[in-house]
């Protein structure tokens, strides 16, 4: 029987990936974990029991404790004696690998070292064909999953129409002009999702705005939404959805779309749900996957300047967070905002890690994105 040993840590692809390529796949796998680790192997472990894998595990007593750590690596060696085992080094602490070293050299293990950022496999020790590509690519789900997060519905990678897309080409060209009144048809598409409702009633100040006058008449030629009186009516919930806000995510995710094949973006989506064991749900606006790493992008339309808006502090720290908890240490976070940030936000941004493509950048959006995606 072929077995994978496998030394559970953080991050999630290293294990998986040669779990699920056809020419590695084990028949079992036995996952080496630590005290600290064990919520992350039993999420581990659920998707590989998903592609047909027998999973078990070997429990350390004190990872701090190389003999220790060793001499149960050497009792999991004699339990296995009979199977082919195939040891991956490349998570656990640095004194789980050697100690999980030790054990195969003296039990005939062979090792392998995965670079989840090249999606290759490096043989070590005298083998043929020291290094190789591995011949599968991680999907959003179950990168997801290896996290203890499920997709409680298909992720969404809808596109916009022709009109829709002009309008979004008429906003980008207009940013630094447009920051008030799109706050406030931000501010009436929420008072109307509050209420449930395609109908929202503007003040009279609002009726007398010539600013939201113009834009309003765009996203009517545009097809989202109609102006009656004082009474502004949308065409449906997805166009609803696409005034507050929307025609920016879709704007991100076309761009993500045509970069795929040149920057190695994989599976992609847009206002992508996520729940977690406990039921609490999370969505992210963009999210896609390159060098097996999650990527999640943030978009904002209103001025989070305002008292009754988010602001931007808070979404960054929320971002800083989510990036964390969803997709581990090596994800990124990316705020895209229509309103450029003060000098304090960036300032912030830099420390949480997270990127920041703010008012003019959106113009330059592509270029952003792939410095972002390449190893630094």
């Amino acid at each position: 029987m072929r077995t994978h040993v496998c030394l559970v840590s953080a991050q999630a692809a290293a294990n998986l990936l040669p779990a699920i390529d056809p020419e590695l796949k084990p028949e079992r796998i036995v996952l080496v974990v630590s005290h600290q680790m064990r919520k992350r192997a039993e999420s581990l472990g659920k998707v590989m029991q998903e592609a047909g894998i027998r999973v078990e595990s070997c429990e350390l007593t004190d990872e701090h404790d190389y003999a220790r750590t060793e001499g149960e690596l050497l009792e999991l060696a004699n339990r296995l004696v009979e199977s082919e085992v195939l040891l991956n080094i490349t998570g656990g602490t640095k004194l789980m690998s050697v100690a999980a070293q030790s054990v195969a050299h003296a039990a005939d293990w062979r090792m392998f070292y995965v670079d989840a950022d090249t999606d290759r496999i490096s043989w070590l020790g005298k083998a043929p064909n020291a290094t190789r590509p591995l011949g599968e690519q991680l999907r959003l789900r179950h990168y997801l999953q290896s996290y203890g997060f499920s997709l409680p519905q298909p992720p969404s990678r809808s596109g916009m129409t022709a009109r829709q897309r002009g309008l979004t080409e008429t906003l980008l060209r207009q940013i630094g002009n447009l920051e008030q009144p799109l706050s406030q048809l931000n501010w009436l598409s929420q008072i109307a999702e509050d209420k449930n409702s395609l109908a929202v009633q503007m003040n009279p100040q609002q009726c007398d705005s010539r600013s939201l006058e113009a834009l309003l008449r765009n996203f009517e030629e545009a097809g989202s939404l109609t102006v009656e009186a004082d009474t502004l009516r949308f065409a449906s919930e997805a166009e609803r959805d696409f005034v507050k806000g929307g025609w920016l995510e879709q704007h991100v995710m076309e761009c993500v779309h045509q970069l795929t094949g040149e920057a190695g973006i994989r599976d992609k989506a847009a206002n992508l749900k996520v729940r977690d064991a406990s039921g609490v749900e999370n969505e992210l606006d963009v999210v896609f996957l390159a060098r097996n790493r999650l990527f999640v992008i943030e978009c904002k339309t209103a001025r989070m300047d305002k008292p009754e808006s988010p602001k931007a502090n808070d979404t960054m720290f929320k971002l800083a967070e989510n990036c964390r908890r969803i997709g581990g240490l090596s994800s990124h976070g990316m705020l895209i905002s229509y309103r450029a940030l003060r000098d304090s936000e960036r300032k912030l941004s830099r420390a949480l890690g997270i990127e920041c493509v703010c008012g003019a950048e959106i113009n330059r959006l592509a270029e952003h994105i792939k410095v972002w995606i390449r190893p630094h």
